[in-house]
């Protein structure tokens, strides 16, 4: 038997709605089945992010997102944090140090792939400039990062 992990998230009414959205955004992406109710409607979404096995299922109302819990997306360049940024929070709502909750309350986190360097530095000063000037953003600008690292 083979042991897998997927990340299985509650939804209101709108499973089938947000895996067209999320699939339609993040490169790579797919969904990989779709359950039905005898009317029609989605019940079980599955879906794959880059990769990430996720399930979508519409439970109804009692079990509402919250930012206790997120997606990560680690992206290279300023030009992807800017566009998934931009098509998340379209109809969301921005967050901070990179973090939003797109329009169906699920909590996300766009992230540039040069931060990790940034943050895991071995100089203490850099990392703290680093740290200070991402609590100030909603949107992750790698380059104002990139300068607090280098001026610190």
């Amino acid at each position: 038997m083979t042991t897998t992990v997927t990340t299985f998230l509650w939804f209101d009414t709108q499973a089938e709605e947000a895996a067209n959205l999320y699939t339609s955004l993040v490169a790579d992406s797919r969904i990989t089945d779709i359950s039905r109710m005898p009317d029609g409607s989605a019940f079980i979404v599955s879906l794959e992010l880059a990769g990430h096995s996720i399930t979508l299922m519409n439970g109804g109302p009692a079990h509402p997102h919250t930012d206790a819990a997120s997606i990560q997306v680690v992206v290279d360049g300023q030009e992807e944090v800017d566009r998934l940024w931009s098509a998340f929070t379209a109809d969301g709502t921005p967050g901070p140090c990179g973090w939003l909750t797109d329009e169906y309350g699920l909590s996300w986190q766009i992230v540039p792939s040069g931060l990790p360097a940034l943050m895991g530095g071995t100089e203490p000063a850099r990392t703290a400039a680093v740290t200070t000037a991402l609590r100030a953003m909603s949107k992750i600008d790698l380059k104002t990062l990139q300068d607090a690292y280098d001026n610190a």
